[in-house]
């Protein structure tokens, strides 16, 4: 069976357009109805991540083959063999995000880092034609 693959890059068109769009909201409502400066620099603050994201676009990937699972996200990387798998968790959150958690034979719980998850339900389709168990479990808050 073919190797699965996902790339993605922090460099993207969704993450470029949504910061320029809260930044130039900011703006209009600084000028147009005298919005707080102290408020303004509280929410462009919170968008400073997915700036930097934008600037250094930082790789992230996950592959899975015949014997491993294996993930990389900036400078984290991981891998685990398929057979010390006992199932894939699929969390979502309460902003819908889907988070994916190895779950081992020995208990031990791995958990992937968000910017590797591929879209999850092709994922999902992709581990249970390896074989491979998967279980969701719907708005977790860890």
């Amino acid at each position: 069976m073919d190797a699965y693959r996902f790339e993605t890059s922090g460099r993207n068109w969704t993450t470029l357009i949504t910061v320029l769009a809260i930044w130039v909201a900011l703006v209009v409502l600084i000028i147009r109805i005298d919005m707080s400066i102290v408020l303004a620099v509280a929410v462009v603050l919170c968008t400073l991540p997915a700036f930097y994201d934008l600037i250094t676009a930082r790789a992230a990937g996950l592959s899975l083959d015949a014997t491993t699972l294996s993930w990389h996200a900036g400078t984290k990387t991981g891998e685990v063999s398929i057979k010390k798998i006992k199932h894939i968790r699929f969390d979502t959150r309460l902003d819908l995000s889907v988070r994916l958690t190895a779950v081992l034979h020995i208990g031990q719980k791995v958990k992937i880092p968000f910017e590797a998850t591929p879209p999850h339900r092709a994922f999902e389709t992709e581990l249970e034609s390896r074989g491979i168990k998967t279980e969701r479990h719907h708005f977790g808050f860890v």
